[in-house]
């Protein structure tokens, strides 16, 4: 039996094998065809220009600006303490509020200064009345020289004590000596309050003229004009509040110092600015921007323009052929919306501003100037004279 069905299979193999060959033969025919035949055109005809608003950049001038980040601080902070020791009784200002040059701000128990003056007082009237009971008897010749001037000593050191304890007594009540903002109290009423590290009650912070503390790192100071700071290439000073308003008096630098921090790595400066408002506090966060120059010759291009590839950055131009050339660019910094481009550009290059993702290198487009001011459109800037 199984020998019948090998000879059955052998019989019919043939039958299958051709048909398949066949079909091979013929798919490999129509390939050969389909390779050989020219490729259609496409119905749509050559790739339409796309339309693109192109900017004429003009070579230009532009300020030379660094911004870093300050902290406030009051022109003069004081700190207001005890000359004298005792019991604090009373506050006699409202913490965080304006104060003048000699209000008085603190009250310590005047009663047992007051009993120091007085015994001070009569112990000085006492010297005075013994001083000239002898000088009376030295013009008799009834006492010796040295009598009277060892009573005329007792009397200068009696009156030395009684003025000093006038001034005790007129030091519990603790005055502001500086005009400024007071801060809160470091003491309570009823704390005792000593002379020495425990005697501090409060500060005063002076905010007109208000300081603002920053520093420049090394890389800041390379992109001033010539690579070198000194306080004369600061032309102008200018602080960016948080909410993004720019405070309206310019500072002007009062401390540049003569050395790099090593800690922070940067050169510490300090600028002063006019702040009769109380706009600014001390110790709020801003931000500096300092005008140190000016560059010429670069170009300014819109932000959507520039483009950061694998190349670097590029801008996409409109050549003479009106076909999209891609153009390495050097950037600087910002200025205002726009970059500042230090190289790759010439005069009267045609940069596209618009429709950037859809552009492809040696595509074709048909340029048109930006609209008319008044739409979001940008517009060419000026040359600054």
């Amino acid at each position: 039996m199984l020998k019948i069905r090998s000879e059955e299979s052998a019989m019919f193999a043939p039958n299958i094998r051709q048909p398949v060959a066949g079909l091979s033969a013929l798919l490999f025919c129509l390939l050969v065809s389909a390779c050989s035949r020219p490729e259609p055109k496409s119905p749509q005809g050559p790739m339409q220009a796309l339309p693109v608003t192109v900017l004429a950049v003009q070579s230009t001038r532009v300020p030379v600006t660094l911004e870093v980040t300050g902290q406030t601080e009051g022109s003069r902070e004081v700190e207001v303490r005890a000359r004298v020791g005792g019991l604090l009784v009373k506050h006699l200002y409202q913490e965080g509020s304006a104060v003048r040059v000699g209000q008085p701000l603190f009250q310590i128990d005047r009663a047992p200064y007051e009993i120091a003056l007085a015994e001070a007082k009569a112990k000085s009237e006492q010297a005075t009345r013994e001083a000239n009971r002898l000088k009376g008897l030295l013009e008799q010749q009834a006492v010796s020289r040295k009598e009277y001037e060892d009573a005329t000593s007792n009397q200068a050191i009696a009156q030395a004590a009684l003025r000093q304890a006038e001034l005790n007594l007129s030091y519990t009540t603790v005055t502001a000596p500086e005009a400024g903002i007071a801060g809160r109290a470091v003491k309570s009423e009823g704390n005792l309050i000593g002379t020495g590290n425990d005697s501090l009650l409060t500060s005063l912070h002076q905010i007109n003229p208000l300081w603002v503390r920053f520093g420049l790192s090394d890389s800041d100071i390379a992109r001033i004009p010539g690579g070198r700071l000194i306080a004369k290439s600061v032309a102008s000073v200018e602080l960016v509040l948080p909410d993004g308003s720019v405070h309206p008096h310019k500072g002007r630098i009062n401390f540049l110092s003569a050395q790099m921090d090593p800690v922070l790595g940067t050169r510490q400066m300090r600028a002063e600015f006019d702040n009769p408002d109380g706009l600014l506090l001390p110790g709020q966060f801003v931000r500096v921007r300092l005008a140190t120059g000016t560059r010429d010759g670069v170009f300014l291009v819109p932000q959507a323009a520039v483009v950061q590839a694998a190349q670097g950055t590029l801008v996409m131009v409109a050549n003479a052929e009106n076909k999209v050339e891609p153009r390495p660019v050097q950037t600087g910094d910002w200025h205002g919306r726009d970059w500042v481009i230090l190289g790759g550009l010439k005069a009267g290059d045609q940069v596209i501003v618009d429709n950037i993702l859809k552009l492809r290198p040696n595509a074709p487009v048909k340029p048109h100037p930006p609209e008319a001011p008044g739409n979001a459109t940008p517009t060419s800037p000026a040359p600054q004279k």
